[in-house]
């Protein structure tokens, strides 16, 4: 199973946001998106949908920024990948046109058992795990790294 290019970026921003102290300034979705080394409009409609799903929170104008609610600290990392990639079989045997062997085929449930194997795995991790040890601050320094260059 591979992540869509939006969930990746999901969360790679909440795992920076989650490892800001919070004395130091909220970063702009601009300084986040460098940060990442993704498009700034890419981390636009990201950080939005991480705000839809109450793990972000954004201030605009002067002094504003991006920070990680107490929801998206405490959010299971399955549940966020569940709402951020969608809910679905790995492959469309129902799509158009449909597979000709979907009501007989082994692959769609052995798909769905691995898929269901992933997210258990993802289930009792959330972002604090994520950048607890030296994660966190190698994600600080990508912020420095980056403005600083």
């Amino acid at each position: 199973m591979r992540l869509t290019k939006a969930t990746d970026i999901a969360l790679r921003i909440a795992m920076y946001l989650a490892a800001q102290p919070p004395e130091r300034e909220e970063p702009t979705t601009r300084t986040v998106a460098d940060a990442m080394a993704v498009p700034y409009s890419h981390a636009a409609k990201v950080v939005a949908r991480l705000r839809s799903l109450g793990v972000v929170e954004t201030r605009r104008g002067a002094g504003g920024g991006l920070r990680i609610t107490a929801a998206g600290r405490a959010v299971s990392l399955g549940r966020l990948v569940r709402q951020l990639e969608g809910v679905g079989d790995v492959v469309g045997c129902e799509e158009e046109p449909p597979c000709p062997l979907r009501t007989e085929c082994r692959l769609r449930g052995a798909l769905r058992r691995a898929q269901d194997a992933f997210y258990a795995a993802l289930d009792p991790l959330v972002l604090e795990d994520l950048v607890a040890g030296s994660a966190g601050p190698i994600l600080l320094g990508l912020g420095a790294t980056r403005v600083n260059s």
